[in-house]
């Protein structure tokens, strides 16, 4: 019987119209993958061609215009990339992990059931979303603290994201509670639960959260400048932004003869890339856990 229904099945052919729409789907996605795409090509072409050359061009890149480094030497030979890099794995390594780690305590006591004022305390947690207390009396706080001039004071103060707690805490209450009560009734604790239990059964959205704190992290750069005045202590993206703001500067202006503002404008091209690549290379790693977690989290049933 299976060999039948396999059998007819081989024999169905697609009519000219379901030929047609198909091939219409193609062309249609390729396009719009053409489309997203070409603003990328467009960047690294650019970062790798030469000044004068792109300067001289019109139209689309489909290649690098004459071949060069010349921007890249310029943005690695800023003597605070090497430590702009440190500090900024020290900040998706460590930074993250303890996000990762404040976020789950929060989303774990958030999903349990009978605890005392819950649904105060989840109000006061989404209040901070709508609300905040300014970015003035924040600066304060972290000065009092004495975590200015710190990579700390970047990582305390801003440890957990409350729409990422709240995903987490969505993803913890999809968990069958018999796997807690049968747990307590062999002794264990909440933190053991949350250790044993609950954490390597949601691998998925702690992916995800690895994936939204780590983007967050690599891409921050406002409060490293606000907080940070050591150089040797600023990340990465507050050094790149300096090399792109100082590009641009020249550019702008003209300043400093052809050659510079040539060069000045291939490193924006550059900068971009090397901003941008190193979290382009880690998205596929946890691309397979990404749609998985956020509709574990977004769904509860």
């Amino acid at each position: 019987m299976t060999n039948k229904v396999a059998s007819s099945r081989k024999k169905i052919k697609k009519t000219t119209g379901e030929v047609t729409f198909d091939i219409f789907n193609y062309l249609l996605l390729t396009i719009f993958t053409l489309i997203c795409l070409y603003p990328m090509l467009y960047v690294l072409f650019a970062s790798f061609s030469d000044g004068m050359a792109l300067t001289r061009h019109s139209g689309p890149i489909l290649h690098p215009i004459g071949f060069s480094l010349d921007a890249f030497r310029h943005v690695f030979r800023n003597p605070n990339i090497i430590s702009g890099y440190r500090n900024t794995l020290f900040l998706l390594i460590v930074g993250v992990s303890w996000s990762v780690f404040m976020t789950s305590l929060g989303a774990y006591f958030l999903a349990q059931k009978n605890v005392f004022w819950k649904n105060i305390i989840m109000f006061f947690i989404v209040f901070t979303m709508f609300f905040q207390g300014g970015m003035i009396p924040l600066f304060l706080t972290i000065r009092n603290l004495r975590l200015t001039d710190s990579l700390w004071g970047v990582i305390f103060p801003f440890s957990i994201t409350t729409f990422n707690m709240i995903i987490m805490r969505t993803s913890f209450q999809q968990l069958p509670d018999s796997l807690s009560e049968s747990a307590m009734i062999d002794g264990a604790g909440h933190i053991r639960i949350l250790v044993r239990i609950a954490l390597p059964l949601s691998k998925a959205i702690i992916a995800v959260m690895v994936l939204f704190y780590g983007v967050s992290t690599w891409n921050g750069w406002f409060w490293a400048s606000v907080l940070i005045r050591d150089r040797t202590m600023l990340p990465l993206q507050v050094i790149l932004r300096e090399i792109l703001l100082t590009a641009t500067s020249v550019a702008g202006a003209g300043g400093g003869g052809d050659d510079m503002e040539a060069i000045g404008r291939t490193i924006r091209f550059a900068t971009i890339v090397v901003a941008t690549v190193p979290i382009l290379c880690v998205y596929p790693l946890l691309q397979k856990h990404f749609t998985k977690g956020v509709m574990i989290g977004a769904l509860k049933g």
